[in-house]
């Protein structure tokens, strides 16, 4: 199995910036990629950002604004947010795509609340 710790979430103003981080453990090289999810209030969660072998994909309300990256070294995925808005304001969920035993399984993260005030 795989465990997520997220870090890094907190309250911004418009126009601010966060880091998110997300440490892997465990089976690590069952991952086959990792992401970043948000999920607001009364909303379905959402595809942020994703990482495979090196190759990146964002969600269109991100892109420009949003980079994500991997450091293999410390098993560690981070999520850049530049210019933020109110309307990014979500619980930030880390996501592995992970294979092991013939079987594909998600592992998530607990969440961390970034709140965008105007």
């Amino acid at each position: 199995q795989v465990q997520l710790v997220e870090s890094g979430g907190g309250l911004v103003q418009a126009g601010g910036s966060l880091r998110l981080s997300c440490a892997a453990s465990g089976n690590i090289g069952s991952i086959n990629a990792m992401g970043w999810y948000r999920q607001a209030p009364g909303k379905q969660r959402e595809l942020v950002a994703r990482i495979t072998s090196g190759v990146t994909d964002y969600a269109d309300s991100v892109k420009g604004r949003f980079t994500i990256s991997r450091n293999n070294s410390k098993n560690t995925v981070y999520l850049q947010m530049n210019s933020l808005k109110p309307e990014d304001t979500a619980v930030y969920y880390c996501n592995a795509q992970c294979y092991s035993g013939g079987y594909y399984y998600n592992q998530w993260g607990q969440g961390t609340q970034v709140t965008v005030s105007s």
